[in-house]
């Protein structure tokens, strides 16, 4: 695969999808295709998935641990690996590194297992860049304007473990994540996500 891979991930309300907009228009403007794309949702099928999992009814969390997954395989073999074979920049809003944290560690699943569960759904696919959006999740809930779904509304125990859990696996993988402080103006969030990318040229 001749593309480059960059996932972006964080808690709620911590300004991923501005910034992966803002990334892809700086690529583009070098005449390169970039694909973004985010989980669940990536797909038609993933969109079910997300509705199910985000707005549907309770779930265990095994059952959420494993749509996750299923959502996850789907969308690299049908979007991600696709478009990296193409020689794209493929952008994602949450990938594995989300369920660990969420259901591994949040949900009490066990951190190994759920890596090895998504691990083994991807094909041992890994992002070159991780860009963690680091934000209290006090101050990303009170950014939310709208109802919040199912896993927003977890509880503020549940997000401070999420949290903890990303930092932990950035000091883990320092070559890979790049942590941005994502309690400050956009511009400047984006200022470093831009020159995180510009390293990998």
């Amino acid at each position: 695969m001749t593309g480059t891979f960059i996932s972006f991930e964080g808690g709620d309300g911590t300004g991923k999808t501005t910034q992966i907009n803002i990334l892809a228009e700086h690529v583009r403007s070098d005449g390169l295709e970039v694909v973004t794309t985010r989980e669940p949702g990536g797909t038609e099928l993933g969109r079910e998935i997300r509705q199910a999992l985000l707005h549907g009814e309770d779930l265990s969390p095994r059952t959420e641990a494993l749509l996750y997954s299923a959502d996850r395989a789907h969308h690299v073999a049908t979007v991600i690996r696709p478009g990296l074979e193409r020689g794209a920049t493929v952008m994602t809003d949450r990938f594995v590194d989300s369920s660990v944290a969420y259901q591994g560690a949040a949900r009490q699943l066990g951190v190994d297992e759920i890596r090895s569960l998504n691990m083994w759904a991807v094909g041992g696919l890994v992002p070159h860049i991780t860009l963690l959006l680091d934000l209290d999740p006090a101050v990303g809930a009170a950014r939310l304007d709208r109802e919040k779904d199912r896993l927003e509304s977890a509880g503020s125990d549940f997000h401070q473990r999420v949290r903890q859990t990303y930092l932990e696996m950035a000091r883990a993988e320092p070559d890979r994540f790049i942590i941005i402080d994502a309690n400050r103006p956009i511009s400047d969030i984006a200022e470093d996500v831009r020159a995180a990318y510009d390293r990998l040229r």
